[in-house]
């Protein structure tokens, strides 16, 4: 057993590194209703399939939980992204790969995040597809609240989003299915040595 010390907290866990695979987070960004959490709970699966310690970070379920005392503002958005990625890197120095699934619309937001981990770690991966595909679906009926200005601050309506200019992995789930995409990451995942060829 491992025992590794943040502070107060002390987290024990057994290490799933001996295989000396690369640690990795999975940061998937996109306006609401392009596939995030779709892809990371497909990848998450995948991963556990493989016997890889991961674990999946909700935006939406991050929002009704810790993040709860957040509204919608630019600092509380900011503020929501920067928990979400100090619990990321606390779950990846306790020997768990993080897989986020946060709109996180900022690019500072963004920086921020991958500044907690070391170079090559932090995966982004830019989930897009187009406004209108999005709303399209609109699996929460967020979009049609935010048209009607029930809601306000919303990403891609009256809230900017700004894509990532370099991101690692650009998914464009409006022209193949989520299965294909998992499989693209995971290739990236293997020919980054982050997963075992086999």
């Amino acid at each position: 057993m491992e025992r590794t010390r943040h502070g107060p907290l002390s987290v024990v866990c057994a290490t799933n590194r001996a295989s000396e695979l690369k640690p990795f987070v999975l940061w998937f960004t996109g306006l609401s209703g392009a596939g995030k959490t779709t892809l990371a709970l497909g990848v998450e699966r995948e991963l556990k399939r493989l016997n890889l310690r991961c674990c999946a970070l909700d935006g939406d379920d991050l929002r009704t939980t810790l993040n709860s005392d957040l509204g919608f503002n630019e600092r509380d958005r900011s503020e929501n992204v920067r928990r979400v990625a100090q619990v990321a890197k606390l779950f990846h120095t306790a020997d768990l790969n993080p897989i986020v699934a946060l709109i996180s619309p900022l690019r500072k937001q963004r920086g921020a995040a991958r500044a907690l981990f070391q170079e090559g770690e932090f995966i982004e991966i830019f989930v897009d597809a187009p406004l209108d595909v999005c709303e399209a679906r609109d699996p929460k009926g967020l979009y049609h609240k935010a048209r009607q200005n029930q809601i306000t601050n919303f990403t891609g309506i009256d809230a900017v989003y700004e894509p990532p200019l370099n991101p690692e992995l650009h998914l464009k789930t409006h022209q193949t299915t989520p299965q294909h995409l998992t499989d693209c990451i995971l290739s990236y995942l293997r020919t980054h040595d982050m997963l075992t060829s086999t």
